[in-house]
């Protein structure tokens, strides 16, 4: 099991599927230039882009943080028995994965979890906030305070009830967000919080309105929890190539400069939503360019 030791903390990676559909980079990636991208092949195969598709590779994953006072849980992935219908969502419809079993593995019950961070509301990275229940979708883990920002609520319960907004944001948004508003336990956060004795979240938008990332600080040592501000590792030397899933692709290009700045001048282990092994990493700085360096050993 993929785990990181932050100071005092524990991060433990809950792992639900790899996700083979996505496209190729020059259709994933805007301002996409297959010669300088060419550069990078070697390096990214196979673990970040699958040689026999040239699909860029993401893997669903949350990942469970146990500080010295909580229980964290940050991201939930797809979920099970979702009903994600229509082209382009095949790959997240109707699952039926190992996910809640590997999550029992780390020795956790729901029960046991203080927080889930909902670093935005996108298809895969809410889907285990409920689970299907008699018909109904209630909460999957009871004791929890679900925090996400204020922006990204509203903007998404303004699709869901669009009558003429595509039907799957909607099903995100009413099987896997509002059952958790409805309970009351939803904590709704504008601009920066603290969340628990360890982690604060900030804003990052530009992927989705009101995408956070959420920093970890224990005894000295720091890692960031980067959701979506970038998918794949290359986006860290080509840092300003925004994928075609970001609502504006300019603040996208700042929040992911931004944190890569911040990651490299305190030397915060960086973890995103989708990397492959070793699944985060460092990253160096030279001026506005930045390099990454994978020797990620138990978090240093």
């Amino acid at each position: 099991m993929v785990g990181f030791q932050i100071g005092a903390a524990s991060v433990t990676r809950v792992f639900e599927m790899i996700d083979h559909a996505e496209p190729a980079p020059e259709f994933f990636l805007g301002d996409f230039d297959e010669e300088v991208f060419a550069r990078h092949r070697s390096w990214l195969q196979p673990r970040y882009l699958e040689p026999s598709t040239d699909s860029v590779l993401l893997h669903m994953q949350s990942w469970l943080v146990r500080t010295e006072r909580h229980l964290i849980l940050i991201d939930s992935c797809c979920g099970n028995h979702k009903p994600r219908p229509g082209p382009g969502w095949e790959h997240f419809h109707m699952l039926d994965t190992g996910y809640m079993d590997r999550f029992k593995e780390t020795g956790v019950n729901p029960e046991d979890i203080d927080f889930v961070l909902c670093t935005h509301l996108h298809v895969d990275h809410v889907g285990w906030n409920t689970r299907l229940d008699n018909g109904r979708w209630v909460p999957t883990f009871p004791n929890a305070k679900y925090v996400m920002a204020r922006a990204e609520h509203d903007f998404w319960a303004g699709v869901a009830k669009d009558v003429e907004a595509p039907i799957v944001p909607r099903n995100i948004y009413n099987d896997s967000v509002l059952p958790v508003v409805e309970a009351g336990m939803a904590e709704l956060i504008d601009g920066s919080g603290s969340v628990g004795d360890a982690i604060t979240i900030h804003p990052a938008p530009g992927h989705t309105p009101g995408h956070f990332h959420a920093d970890l600080l224990s005894q000295g040592k720091r890692a960031m929890f980067i959701g979506d501000i970038l998918h794949s590792p290359v986006q860290i030397p080509l840092w300003r190539w925004s994928s075609r899933f970001c609502v504006d692709a300019e603040k996208a290009k700042e929040s992911r400069r931004e944190v890569l700045a911040l990651c490299a001048e305190r030397g915060d282990l960086l973890i995103p939503g989708h990397f492959g092994e070793p699944h985060a990493a460092y990253i160096k700085a030279k001026g506005d360019e930045f390099e990454i360096d994978f020797d990620v050993g138990n978090g240093r």
